[in-house]
């Protein structure tokens, strides 16, 4: 059995299905640290969960004037994680489930790909805490999990 540096066993490996938020995978890509270590560990070894309503919100997002990231930059972003991702249709089965109506979209795309988890920053959404047996997580939490 394998242990890690405190010689306990290491817990059972076990792939998990995610949605992230178009905040976190942003800031990802601008910031680094935490949100990109755990894009990274979830891009490996377990399912990211995408929608085309999502996939697109995240291309709005980064080709804003604020965010000074070139397009290319852009486009190479979300096609990695649109190639590595599962895409699901995310049909409008949920409104109004959180105060920000703009979350439907990471509600729906979640339910429709049968995720165990949300990683957000939203504050609308982490306070619902979880919808429909879908946690809702931040990124702290969500790299405690995949410890």
């Amino acid at each position: 059995m394998r242990t890690d540096e405190r010689n306990e066993p290491n817990k059972a490996y076990r792939m998990v299905r995610v949605v992230i938020d178009t905040n976190v995978l942003v800031s990802a890509l601008i910031n680094g640290g935490k949100p990109k270590k755990l894009l990274g560990k979830l891009l490996k070894k377990h399912t990211l969960i995408m929608s085309p309503v999502t996939t697109a919100e995240l291309t709005d997002v980064l080709s804003r004037d604020k965010f000074i990231v070139k397009h290319a930059q852009v486009d190479k972003f979300v096609l990695e994680i649109v190639g590595k991702s599962k895409m699901v249709q995310a049909t409008r089965t949920f409104k109004g489930i959180s105060q920000d109506p703009d979350d439907d979209a990471i509600i729906n795309t979640a339910f429709r790909g049968k995720a165990e988890y949300i990683v957000t920053g939203d504050k609308d959404l982490l306070a619902l805490g979880a919808f429909k047996k879908i946690q809702i997580v931040s990124v702290n939490q969500m790299l405690e999990i995949l410890r």
